[in-house]
């Protein structure tokens, strides 16, 4: 399954997640049982091997990084490793790409790690890693003809950062047509770059598919980024506040769900809420009146409790600067009524010092819990 690897002259420089700034290392070793593969040139010779007995051709699963990798990284490669299946082949790409970065934003500083990427690929079932310069992606400089995301590309992250999801599904675009796998692996850490590349590959007739990962999380609660690196301490314990503004609106309903499915089942609640407190029964008051009120427009609740624990992480130490809070439609990304039903996903950015956070959850509005 391993094709031999090639050697590498140079430490990998290649542009797209936040860390210090790339410095020449020494040329990295391959793992043991992967292949590094650094040209266009080299990558069809590297993907073709004979198919095990029975089997037409070889599966095929690819997983896109920037590189950085960590643990959320090697869960997709576990993914696509067991999908395939040992007779399958698992190819990780490393790329740092120039076109999803704005000015003012972190090309320079993200962390270019190679040699580590390779053993956790390896370790994590990779065959091969594709780790590509620059200028092997984009010869001649960047490209004149590139994918445009449309008007789900400028909501959210694409109005914080105008121009980064053209730049990235051009570059994905142009790794499935190297590559060519038969499935590719992303994250649902980053929700609205998977949305758009489902729409790209539904689009444009891309005949791939494309499989979502749960979010991974630390044990804090923190979703795994490799900008993570680069909080201190107080910085970390601030930037909580993401991870722990989506669990609060996740509970509030939950609970929301949890008073409606009583309501439908209760009667004379309002009544019983007006008895218990002429009784002076304060608690069991307001439970009753909250169950006589409870209704499906949950959609307002749930973004207050998110924004309550928000607007404290602001006048916390260091201080959460929001970006956007937003409880939108997976199919468009567009902001979703009170009244919703279905699925929605509640997304926030924000930064912590110098590091720019990003998770988010999906709901799902009117089913009991």
């Amino acid at each position: 399954m391993n094709p031999t690897a090639q050697s590498a002259q140079t430490a990998q420089t290649d542009p797209t997640d936040p860390a210090t700034k790339a410095t020449p290392a020494a040329a990295p070793t391959p793992a043991p049982d992967i292949a590094l593969i650094r040209t266009k040139a080299d990558l069809p010779r590297a993907l073709t091997s004979a198919p095990a007995p029975g089997l037409p051709t070889v599966p095929t699963a690819v997983v896109m990084t920037m590189g950085a990798l960590h643990d959320g990284h090697a869960t997709l490669v576990r993914a696509a490793r067991t999908h395939v299946g040992p007779a399958g082949r698992v190819v990780v790409t490393v790329f740092v790409n120039p076109l999803q970065f704005g000015a003012g934003e972190d090309l320079d500083r993200y962390p270019r790690t190679l040699d580590a990427d390779l053993a956790t690929a390896a370790a994590a079932g990779a065959d091969a890693v594709f780790a590509p310069a620059a200028d092997e992606v984009y010869p001649g400089g960047q490209p004149q003809v590139r994918i445009a995301a449309g008007p789900m590309g400028e909501r959210l992250e694409g109005a914080s950062r105008p121009g980064h999801f053209d730049g990235m599904l051009t570059v994905v675009a142009k790794l499935l047509q190297l590559t060519r796998p038969d499935t590719a692996f992303f994250g649902e850490k980053d929700a609205q770059q998977l949305a758009l590349i489902r729409r790209m590959v539904r689009d444009l007739d891309f005949p791939v598919e494309i499989v979502g990962v749960p979010t991974v999380r630390e044990d804090d609660g923190l979703a795994l980024s490799s900008r993570n690196r680069y909080l201190s301490p107080a910085e970390r314990r601030t930037g909580l506040a993401l991870s722990g503004a989506l669990f609060a609106a996740r509970d509030r309903l939950a609970a929301q769900q949890a008073l409606l499915a009583r309501a439908e089942t209760s009667t004379n609640t309002a009544a019983r809420a007006e008895a218990l407190s002429k009784m002076g029964e304060a608690r069991a008051a307001a439970d009753a009146a909250a169950v006589a009120h409870a209704g499906p427009g949950t959609a307002a609740a749930v973004r207050a409790a998110a924004s309550a624990v928000l607007d404290e992480a602001a006048h916390a130490t260091p201080p959460l600067t929001l970006d956007y809070l937003a409880l939108v439609d997976p199919a468009d990304f567009t902001e979703v009524p009170d009244e919703h039903q279905g699925e929605a996903i509640l997304a926030v950015a924000a930064r912590v010092g110098t590091t720019r956070l990003i998770d988010n959850i999906t709901l799902r509005f009117g089913a009991a819990p």
